[in-house]
């Protein structure tokens, strides 16, 4: 390391990262909790980068749903912020993206879908993508994931679907790509469901509905046809929503090859997964709470994340894929600037139930 190297490098240890967070941060209801286990984790994260020299200063702000955006933002601490985390309500991301950009700072929305801002304002990281956003980059991911695929589409006859936009921009995908595909239904005869499938490729299921009792009667039809055809190659794409079923439903992920699109995978077998818990435990004297993905280990990652990037670029720092090394424990952050505004976070994982029985993920 040259001289001049080191001498940055020693600046960047010694120089303080100022992070605010603005969340509503109280026990009055749901959104407190989880914004307080939330910030939490982005607490446990600050005391993990203090040990590599990195010097940080955070200030929090209780940011209720009712509080008035600009009160707290009189706070003369706000403006010397680096990064600001927040909002958690969408009402309130105006006044604070008017605010980050007057003050050049950061801002960082952790939850919040609709913030427009995020088109305008280049200071903006908006870690979550509006649903349209979500779904297009989930068909994009499927069709060429599996291109050398038989698609076969499963009409549930569920009502209380939500799953109808994504079934729709699906097939609108597969067809500008002259992707054969078939539709069959929960309530087909035996055999017309069988003739849905391919003998001589490999197939993949989409159901139109995430919903519980639908994909148990699926799993229930493929049973009945994986007896009568035992060499039919059969793979399964499921919705997020799916990961709170893994526990009931784990023999049948690992059977039909099960592919879950997310934007976070909660593993709690890992050795990171683990430390980050049992130091929670330590810290707070509780367990996190049961949700999905875990919010503590969500901030945590949100938190090593920027400050990784901060220490290493600065202001210059975008969050784009390949500027920090972190391997998320549980939601991986990768941004890309939208248009002239600000960056969004496009990261997507494919989570996979292999045959074999282990889980596999598929992040590009």
């Amino acid at each position: 390391m040259t001289v001049l190297m080191l001498m940055f490098t020693l600046n960047m240890l010694a120089q303080t990262v100022r992070i605010g967070v603005m969340l509503p941060l109280h026990d009055d209801n749901g959104d407190g909790r989880r914004m307080v286990e939330y910030y939490r984790g982005v607490l446990m994260a600050c005391d993990s980068m203090k040990m590599t020299g990195m010097s940080i200063d955070v200030k929090a702000w209780n940011l209720a749903e009712n509080a008035n955006v600009n009160t707290v933002l009189k706070d003369p601490e706000a403006a010397k912020c680096d990064l600001i985390i927040g909002p958690l309500y969408s009402n309130q991301v105006k006044p604070l993206s008017d605010f980050v950009k007057k003050h050049n700072i950061k801002l960082m929305i952790p939850f919040s879908i609709n913030a427009p801002e995020v088109y305008q304002n280049r200071n903006i990281f908006q870690v979550y993508q509006n649903n349209n956003t979500y779904t297009e980059a989930v068909a994009l991911r499927f069709v060429n994931l599996f291109k050398d695929y038989h698609p076969i589409i499963i009409d549930c006859h569920d009502s209380e679907s939500t799953k109808g936009l994504f079934t729709t921009t699906l097939r609108r995908f597969m067809d500008n790509r002259s992707m054969a595909y078939n539709l069959t239904s929960l309530r087909s005869s035996d055999d017309q469901f069988a003739k849905a499938f391919s003998s001589e490729k490999p197939n993949v299921v989409v159901l139109n509905t995430a919903r519980s009792p639908q994909m148990i009667q699926a799993f229930a039809k493929m049973n009945t046809l994986r007896t009568q055809y035992p060499d039919l190659k059969i793979t399964i794409m499921g919705y997020t929503e799916w990961m709170m079923y893994t526990k009931h439903q784990a023999d049948n992920f690992y059977k039909y090859d099960v592919h879950i699109p997310a934007n976070y995978f909660y593993n709690p077998l890992t050795s990171n997964t683990k430390r980050i818990e049992q130091k929670y435990r330590w810290n707070f004297h509780e367990d996190m709470q049961q949700s999905l993905p875990r919010f503590a280990i969500t901030g945590f990652d949100h938190a090593q994340y920027f400050l990784r990037g901060l220490r290493r670029y600065g202001r210059n720092f975008t969050g784009e894929a390949g500027t920090v090394s972190y391997p998320a424990a549980q939601t991986p952050l990768q941004f890309t600037r939208i248009g002239n505004g600000g960056m969004q976070n496009h990261a997507l994982l494919f989570v996979r139930y292999m045959p074999e029985r282990r889980i596999v993920i598929i992040d590009k």
